[in-house]
């Protein structure tokens, strides 16, 4: 009889943990946080609340930062950071090789040390960096073509 309830309440756990997202009152589900390696739902296209530049560099602040100074052009900053073209291949990520990536802000793509000046130590943001701003449109070799999509997370300037 203890046998046959535990392995009931065994069941019932494991189909519980198991259920799908369950739609709220207003009908939407409920989100799971996404992790580094997942593309974000809007990789193909900037949404309409994104921020657009001059450039035509697209960004959203996914996190706001703690700080107050903005990176220059000649600082070295440290970054988190994952990256994918607009089909949802990640093509890098500071996350995959478990440390985050250091490196003069005026030796990157011009995307990012566009972007990258926009944040402060602390903020996460999401840039969708036009072929022009990034390797072009098709750049040979591994580096990716066409328009790309970072998040990247500032996390100190020196």
């Amino acid at each position: 009889m203890i046998r046959s309830l535990g392995i009931l309440l065994l069941v019932a756990a494991a189909s519980w943990a198991w259920q799908p997202a369950q739609a709220n009152q207003a009908g939407q589900t409920n989100k799971v946080r996404s992790d580094p390696w997942t593309a974000p739902a809007d990789v193909a296209k900037a949404p309409a609340d994104a921020i657009r530049t001059a450039s035509g560099l697209a960004y959203k602040v996914l996190k706001p930062g703690t700080g107050t100074v903005h990176p220059k052009p000649t600082n070295r900053v440290t970054v988190n950071y994952s990256g994918w073209q607009t089909d949802g291949r990640m093509f890098d990520s500071s996350y995959k090789r478990g440390k985050p990536a250091t490196f003069p802000l005026n030796r990157v793509i011009k995307g990012w040390t566009e972007g990258v000046q926009l944040m402060v130590v602390g903020e996460k943001a999401r840039f969708w960096i036009p072929a022009n701003l990034a390797y072009g449109k098709n750049p040979g070799g591994r580096k990716p073509g066409g328009e790309l999509v970072f998040d990247i997370e500032l996390l100190d300037i020196k």
